[in-house]
């Protein structure tokens, strides 16, 4: 029997398993883990059991034959052939160094003698590189198409530029993480990583290149790793920080693109595209392979523990002029609205329920609400508004005027008006305090 340790962790031995006889186990004594895990049955990163091959793949032969199950079957088969394959890992770097490595770099044609982290935290998420695809040729269709097969509360990226305006679902983002778009002429990536929470828009153009991505099947710190394929420099997806190959230590250009329910989606852009289930790929959307996670600990992390904060806590991220600030879904639930500052200038936080978590049930349009927020200037004509809920709008001080959700304003002497959108996104609280533990926190 091979001996497995460190889960998914590439330069050890192979993966934690344990196997498990049924397809669902619920919880376990360390805690509730995504369906995408229990389906096959990978345990948590505590169990440190050996593993026999031939009976894995009797339980991946009886895995598979269970629809619901086939994910993390795919998942644990890429793993197992991974482990085996990793022995003395020698990687020759563009100097004509050789470069040990805790992980296979077979298929790579990165530079990995360039790096600003150390490969000890990077590790596999199972999937080899593109084992998840990301959508390359993207198609889109109407709002009334996607109303057929999208629920009410279901959440939904934004991204708007040249008055085109596309809805990308987290139905589909949950399979792909990556979508490779061009919007008014704007060569763009929507990512989303289900560990962290994480979508997040970033600009294609860089430094002369336009880029695309896919994903390398590693993670760090749980967060989902990209790579370019111009230059296969691998990027950190809630930094959009280059951390190995060519343009280490290189930002990509985040994009605002807010997340909202659907609802909310279809009333205020009735004539957008939304990203087409004809992805090309055979997947359930609409099913969530993550169900219970959120409710859970962190899963595939190793990182530092910030306890200011519950780990899976959600926090809404704002950035601004090269500053963030942290606000705690929970404090927002309460204010509904905030008004505050990030780099000197004033923002605008809000807060509005109805949105379904996608890595709580098997199906996302039934996971439990968790809110959605979304954040602005509240600078109008050189006039600092101050802003307060009101039902299911928000009402400046100043003027009286109505503003809804998405920033605009619907009555009052502002009608018509619209504030200008912040970068921000929600990630859990264990996933922003891994990489930035010194950003301050709203209330705190």
């Amino acid at each position: 029997m091979a001996k497995v340790s460190n889960f998914l962790s590439l330069g050890e031995e192979g993966v934690k398993i344990k196997l498990l006889s049924q397809c669902r186990v619920g919880r376990t004594e360390t805690g509730a883990l995504p369906s995408v895990f229990r389906h096959g049955a990978v345990s948590n990163p505590q169990f440190d059991e050996p593993v026999d091959h031939n009976k894995l793949g009797a339980l991946m032969t009886k895995t598979i034959s269970r629809a619901r199950c086939l994910p993390v079957a795919i998942t644990l088969l890429f793993a197992c052939g991974e482990a085996k394959s990793q022995d003395g890992n020698l990687s020759q770097a563009s100097t004509g160094q050789e470069v040990r490595l805790p992980f296979s770099t077979r298929g790579w044609k990165t530079d990995f003698s360039k790096h600003s982290v150390s490969f000890d935290d990077i590790m596999s998420g199972g999937p080899p590189k593109d084992g998840i695809p990301a959508i390359d040729d993207p198609k889109f269709v109407s709002v009334g198409e996607a109303d057929g097969w999208l629920g009410d509360r279901e959440p939904v990226v934004i991204f708007e530029h040249d008055d085109v305006v596309r809805g990308y679902p987290w139905q589909i983002l949950i399979w792909h993480e990556i979508v490779n778009d061009e919007v008014g002429g704007l060569p763009v990536t929507i990512t989303y990583c289900p560990l962290c929470n994480t979508a997040i828009a970033f600009d294609r153009r860089h430094r002369g290149r336009i880029l695309d991505f896919g994903t390398t099947g590693k993670l760090r710190h749980s967060d989902l790793v990209m790579y370019d394929r111009q230059t296969e420099t691998w990027w950190q997806q809630a930094t959009g920080e280059g951390i190995v190959g060519e343009m280490t230590g290189q930002v990509l250009t985040f994009l605002s693109a807010p997340t909202v329910s659907w609802s909310d989606f279809k009333a205020e852009y009735p004539e957008a595209e939304v990203l087409s289930r004809d992805t090309g790929h055979d997947r359930p959307y609409g099913r969530s392979p993550y169900d219970g996670y959120d409710t859970g600990r962190p899963f595939l992390y190793r990182g530092p523990r910030d306890d200011r904060l519950a780990m899976m806590d959600r926090v809404v991220i704002v950035q601004n002029e090269g500053a963030h600030v942290v606000y705690p879904m929970k404090a927002l639930a309460e204010e509904k609205a905030i008004n505050h500052s990030v780099a000197g200038e004033p923002v605008v936080v809000f807060y509005r329920s109805g949105l379904a978590s996608a890595v709580d049930a098997s199906s996302i349009s039934t996971g439990r609400d968790v809110g959605a927020a979304t954040a602005y200037l509240r600078d109008v004509d050189g006039r600092t508004l101050t802003f307060k809920a009101d039902g299911d709008a928000f009402v400046d001080e100043e003027t009286g005027s109505r503003w809804n959700f998405l920033g605009a304003a619907i009555e009052g002497p502002l009608a018509g008006k619209q504030l200008e959108s912040l970068v921000h996104y929600v990630p859990f609280w264990f996933a922003w305090a891994a990489f930035s533990p010194d950003t301050p926190i709203y209330g705190i």
